[in-house]
């Protein structure tokens, strides 16, 4: 990965997420055009009865309702949200910030999403890394993200890059976690006036 400049990863809001994020927000965070988009990946890229890890989720997955899977686990930072998840079998409430570690066992799931949440990561390595670890081989992790974010919360690197940028950057974590492979930066952006945009880099774990 290009060397970052210092404070690539400071933040205007430095304070514990724990209290940033203790306040229930049961609100979406992009339209549903770009929600529509999310969904559509993980249609096509998740398999039906696999395990799917949902990574810094909320109270809403953006599964395809119609499609069952094996398990889906969600680890996100609020308890109520997690809660009123209906798409979730399980939860665990973890700070990536301050652990990456994931709790769970080596090629454990079938896939792994991370939704509009990857511009909050202070160490997206480390983090990565963990996923691929808990990936099953050839298995898929689509991070995506569109032009919205708490920007108190968004590392300072996000805030220096357009769409284009963001997308080299998040291609450029999973490279430098070192257990992916077939990379790639996708627009999904619906194509109509006034909606939010939508944008996906795709990787899937080594050794398929």
């Amino acid at each position: 990965m290009p060397e970052l400049p210092r404070g690539a990863f400071g933040r205007m809001d430095d304070t514990p997420d724990e209290e940033f994020y203790r306040t229930p927000r049961l609100v979406t965070h992009i339209d549903d055009g770009a929600i529509a988009a999310v969904t559509q990946l993980y249609r096509e890229l998740f398999p039906a009865g696999g395990e799917i890890l949902d990574l810094m989720s909320s109270w809403i997955s953006h599964l395809p309702p119609e499609v069952e899977y094996g398990r889906v686990v969600g680890l996100g930072m609020n308890e109520t949200e997690l809660r009123r998840n209906e798409r979730l079998d399980s939860h665990v409430v973890q700070n990536l910030n301050e652990n990456p570690r994931l709790p769970f066992g080596d090629a454990e799931f079938d896939g792994c999403g991370i939704c509009v949440s990857i511009d909050y990561l202070t160490r997206p390595v480390e983090v990565l890394r963990e996923v691929g670890r808990v990936l099953k081989a050839g298995s898929p992790v689509v991070i995506s993200f569109s032009n919205r974010c708490f920007p108190t919360k968004a590392v300072a690197v996000w805030h220096q890059l357009d769409d284009q940028g963001h997308m080299r950057l998040v291609e450029d974590y999973l490279r430098e976690a070192g257990n992916w492979e077939g990379i790639q930066s996708l627009d999904r952006s619906p194509r109509r006036l006034f909606s939010d945009p939508l944008y996906a880099v795709i990787g899937r774990k080594t050794g398929s």
